[in-house]
């Protein structure tokens, strides 16, 4: 199915005798979700090498918290050939943060490891802020519902994306496709904010329907949300 969706899987790796994660997800009245993960240590040994050494064909690089060694690789090979390094910054030990984002061009991080990194409990913009000023790298914080929160680095502070207002299905693999989203922003060359707007109408869209990944919106869809959501008067204010 996903190589039915253009995507190419042939450096997928098969690792002899692991087994793939696998997740139960709870999800309640509201569209909120539990997830409880199984992973199996073995598949996720630190590689050596990532099947692909240069990665100046592409256009942008994603990485998550949850393979650390690979992430690191990526995110390292990725700014060697000059492409956005994009760091998922969820939920994580300090420790794997902590090699992490030193990496990352671009650091997208959840409220809950903003707040693990700075170490105590702060509003999103204050995290935000907070988070922008141990690192040079682009850094937003997601806030859900709330929006999330980028820091301009020529206006020196922290910016709020609104997300559009619906009533949420499901939340499951809202945060995916944000980042996926934002991925493909970035890789158009789409400024900052118009990539996190791009991002925040697809995982909003996503919001609206039960499922994972299938119910991922496309683009059309997302380009849809985004004129509906943001009056063309701002869009030309943004470009200008």
């Amino acid at each position: 199915e996903i190589e039915a969706e253009g995507v190419d899987c042939s450096l997928v790796r098969r690792v002899a005798g692991a087994r793939s994660a696998l997740a139960a997800i709870l999800v309640d009245a509201h569209g909120e979700r539990v997830i409880v993960p199984y992973y199996d240590s073995k598949a996720q040994a630190d590689p050596d090498s990532l099947p692909l050494a240069d990665l100046s064909s592409f256009d942008a690089v994603l990485v998550d918290v949850r393979w650390p060694g690979a992430a690191a690789l990526a995110l390292t090979a990725a700014r060697d050939a000059g492409r956005p390094a994009i760091l998922d910054a969820d939920t994580a030990p300090i420790e794997v943060l902590e090699r992490l984002l030193p990496l990352a061009s671009h650091i997208v991080a959840s409220e809950p490891a903003a707040r693990i990194v700075c170490g105590h409990a702060l509003d999103p913009e204050s995290a935000c802020a907070d988070l922008a000023s141990r690192t040079d790298a682009f850094v937003a914080v997601t806030a859900g519902a709330a929006g999330t929160w980028w820091h301009d680095k020529v206006a020196g502070r922290a910016r709020r994306v609104e997300a559009p207002k619906v009533k949420a299905i499901d939340t499951l693999a809202a945060g995916d496709v944000f980042h996926g989203a934002f991925a493909v922003g970035l890789a158009e060359a789409m400024p900052p904010e118009r990539a996190l707007r791009f991002a925040s109408a697809a995982a909003a869209l996503k919001c609206l329907r039960f499922g994972g990944r299938l119910g991922a919106p496309d683009r059309a869809e997302t380009l849809a949300m985004m004129a509906a959501h943001w009056p063309p008067s701002e869009q030309v204010e943004e470009k200008s």
